[in-house]
């Protein structure tokens, strides 16, 4: 049952760094204002992808379940809850990668909890969001952990785009539907679903998710290599203007 630990000791970490961040109401603002402006940069990175195309679905689908700044509590509890279960009914890839989601979880909160740290203690509460975004992220620095994050970012993609050619699978998941909602997994069974669907259509055109994927990969080093090396001012005027494109 190594599949269903991982996952369990991942959504116990989450549930820690959150106390320690409901503890303190200047943290818990701190932390929700970076993962509102991370939200944003995301949407402006992607402003062209997400308006129309082959790839709207796809990059909303990653805004909505990787990057977005809503709160994924719910799904949380019921990766826990069902993590046996993942390990004894579905294959092994479905279960490695519901592992890979929740220990991505876990460290994407512990660097947004160091963001919001670092935006109380670095940041001038009179400057923009970009200026002191850049502030805390250089405050937090840990370049290889970030590097990482969006290594194992771009391996659940893959991982999602490959379970699509599971044959039975995607009729695995229909027949779950009931059953999931029945116990209190809607959630979850969205989160699948939606997933499955969104790289089933990408992997149905030759090459379509290894190019999404690569734009994923090219745009995010880019904005890594811009936070960590850039002239503060001309870091600071690129992720304004990020922002400034998010619809």
């Amino acid at each position: 049952m190594e599949a269903a630990r991982k996952i369990r000791n991942a959504v116990a970490q989450v549930a820690l760094l959150r106390q320690t961040v409901d503890a303190s109401a200047g943290l818990g603002a701190a932390v929700r204002h970076v993962k509102r402006v991370q939200s944003r940069r995301f949407a402006g990175t992607y402003a062209d992808l997400m308006a129309a195309g082959r790839y709207a679905a796809a990059t909303r689908f990653f805004l909505s379940e990787l990057y977005s700044d809503k709160d994924y509590a719910e799904r949380d509890a019921q990766f826990a809850r069902i993590a046996g279960a993942i390990e004894r009914f579905f294959p092994d890839q479905v279960a490695g990668t519901a592992v890979a989601l929740a220990e991505l979880h876990a460290l994407t909160e512990e660097l947004d909890q160091a963001m919001g740290v670092a935006w109380l203690e670095h940041g001038d509460k009179s400057a923009s969001d970009a200026r002191r975004y850049v502030a805390a992220w250089r405050a937090v620095g840990r370049r290889e952990v970030r590097e990482g994050q969006l290594t194992v970012v771009l391996g659940i993609g893959e991982q999602m785009a490959r379970l699509t050619r599971t044959p039975g699978l995607r009729m695995m998941l229909k027949m779950m539907r009931g059953p999931a909602v029945a116990a209190g997994l809607a959630s979850l069974q969205r989160f699948l679903e939606e997933g499955f669907d969104t790289f089933g259509a990408m992997a149905r055109r030759p090459g379509g998710a290894e190019e999404f994927l690569g734009t994923i990969r090219r745009r995010e080093s880019d904005l890594i290599t811009l936070l960590f090396d850039a002239e503060l001012v001309a870091c600071e005027t690129a992720l304004d203007r990020t922002l400034g494109q998010a619809p």
